[in-house]
């Protein structure tokens, strides 16, 4: 039987006795491409992703989406409308077969309020997300396509153990889906993508985009900032 002390989120919580709320919790696996969550659903649960990877999205009223984040095993979301009872403000679907554990709204208020450990991690998650959204609000204030881009990469790389400093985006991202990250057309990545590659600030391998040297496009981004600051 699945448990939710499996979860990541949930380990370590000594303060909560996690038998007395697992019973009330719901699993459910859903397939690749299936929507989890849609824009301005009156729904209200909590979803903590045990395997499997999610992509959440906001939605234009001309239709036109914009990628806020993926998620990965171990993560969860839907804590914003369980919270504040409001609408769902953005769509949550399913990067390929997952397992999610479902929390209703008022079990997750009351296991909230049950434990200082838990409710303090709730709180430096929507810190953590906040800071994040005001850092690419700014980027997307302040800065180019092109530097916009060289953010975006950097967010997404992880440090290449085998040639640090050096950094890699793996799996390569499509190139429609990193337009859909900074809000611009596919073409323009395309462009963007081929002058990283002459100036040496990107490398294509097989299993993704190196970042040879992420200082030097740090020090892109912050000259840029200092220009149109």
């Amino acid at each position: 039987m699945a448990s939710i002390t499996q979860i990541a989120f949930f380990q370590d919580i000594s303060d909560l006795d996690l038998a007395r709320f697992e019973h009330r919790c719901l699993w459910k696996k859903v397939d690749e491409g299936q929507t989890i969550i849609d824009f301005d659903d009156p729904s209200s649960d909590v979803y903590f992703l045990v395997s499997g990877d999610v992509r959440i999205q906001v939605r234009t009223a001309g239709g036109r989406e914009f990628i806020l984040a993926d998620l990965r095993e171990g993560e969860f979301f839907g804590e914003l409308s369980a919270i504040d009872g409001e609408p769902r403000s953005a769509n949550v679907t399913a990067l390929n077969r997952a397992t999610i554990c479902i929390v209703g709204a008022a079990l997750f208020r009351e296991m909230l309020a049950s434990s200082t450990i838990m409710s303090g991690r709730v709180m430096r998650l929507l810190a953590r997300r906040v800071r994040e959204l005001n850092a690419r609000l700014l980027e997307h204030a302040v800065l180019d396509v092109r530097h916009n881009l060289y953010a975006e990469l950097l967010r997404l790389s992880i440090l290449r153990p085998q040639a640090p400093p050096a950094r890699i985006v793996s799996p390569p991202p499509y190139h429609h889906v990193l337009a859909a990250r900074i809000g611009c057309r596919r073409e323009q990545i395309t462009r963007e993508l081929r002058a990283m590659q002459q100036d040496g600030l990107m490398q294509k391998a097989r299993g993704g985009l190196i970042l040879p040297d992420p200082d030097a496009i740090r020090q892109r981004i912050g000259q840029k900032m200092q220009e149109t600051g």
